[in-house]
């Protein structure tokens, strides 16, 4: 049953920003909050390369060197992790959420995550993890193997909560483009919000019918919906766009052939991605 709302968790700088918006979630949605932090074992100490030691034993004495200087890391790293997910529960408690549960496990975040799919609602997920200031130019890896790998919506969050206000759907009239805006239109995350569909292509017959679709469903549910067409590069124009209205959320599609669907997973990482301040709904 996919009925909750996941945040994964580590010891980087956006922890208690993906918290506060996991809870922000949970609550809009009325939905239980599972906090997940993972343990790769295999990536806190690189094996190395003994072949130029002289000697048998002082082969085996340098190994078991390292197991034992191993096994101290990964404790480390455990206790590390459950502080975190305590400061995470806590945090959440005061905020008003009932009961969080904390989950630690051993393993990559992708295949955690895959593991625990059938139970998400939606998972919430910084922009980097702990090794954001070593790349501060590129999307974390985990975050691309993530999207690729899940089919459950994915919030993207930047360092800082903001509750969304003004949302934007980067709109091309695609089947995932049309079930994004349904998906606004009646989700108890966006009540209150103003909503915005952004067609980037030529004023076209068809392109406005798409648009006025979008608008009339989102007035429908209730909203205030605004709605352009605009000819542009698709980074500078959304970029444009979100500037002029104060958009504090992008809604976007993760796959697809249209420039809009490209933007987030292919062959180039995009600069609207790389340098969004803002967090990026990403819908599968």
């Amino acid at each position: 049953m996919s009925d909750r709302v996941f945040a994964a968790i580590d010891g980087s700088q956006y922890s208690e920003s993906i918290c506060d918006y996991a809870v922000w979630a949970a609550k809009a949605l009325g939905a239980p909050l599972s906090f997940i932090h993972t343990l790769d074992n295999h990536s806190l100490v690189a094996e190395p390369d003994l072949t130029g030691h002289l000697g048998l034993g002082t082969r085996e004495h340098l190994l078991e060197k390292l197991s034992d200087i191993e096994e101290q890391r990964a404790k480390v790293a455990r206790e590390q992790g459950r502080y975190t997910l305590d400061a995470a529960k806590a945090r959440a408690i005061e905020a008003g959420i009932t009961d969080p549960l904390c989950l630690q496990r051993n393993g990559t975040l992708v295949e955690t995550l895959v593991e625990n799919e059938k139970e998400m609602r939606l998972l919430v997920l910084g922009k980097r993890g702990e090794t954001a200031h070593q790349a501060s130019g590129h999307l974390g890896s985990n975050l691309e193997r993530v999207v690729r790998e899940m089919h459950r919506p994915l919030l993207m969050v930047p360092k800082q909560f903001t509750q969304p206000k003004n949302v934007m759907m980067a709109f091309d009239g695609s089947k995932t483009a049309r079930k994004g805006i349904e998906m606004l239109a009646k989700s108890p995350l966006f009540e209150g919000a103003a909503c915005h569909a952004v067609i980037v292509g030529a004023e076209t017959a068809e392109n406005r019918s798409q648009l006025e679709w979008a608008i009339d469903v989102l007035e429908s549910a209730g909203h205030h919906a605004e709605g352009a067409i605009r000819a542009g590069e698709v980074e500078e124009t959304l970029r444009a766009y979100k500037q002029e209205h104060g958009i504090d959320l992008l809604v976007m599609g993760a796959y697809g052939h249209s420039r809009i669907r490209h933007l987030l997973i292919g062959s180039r990482t995009t600069a609207m991605l790389r340098n969004a301040h803002l967090p990026v709904l990403i819908l599968r």
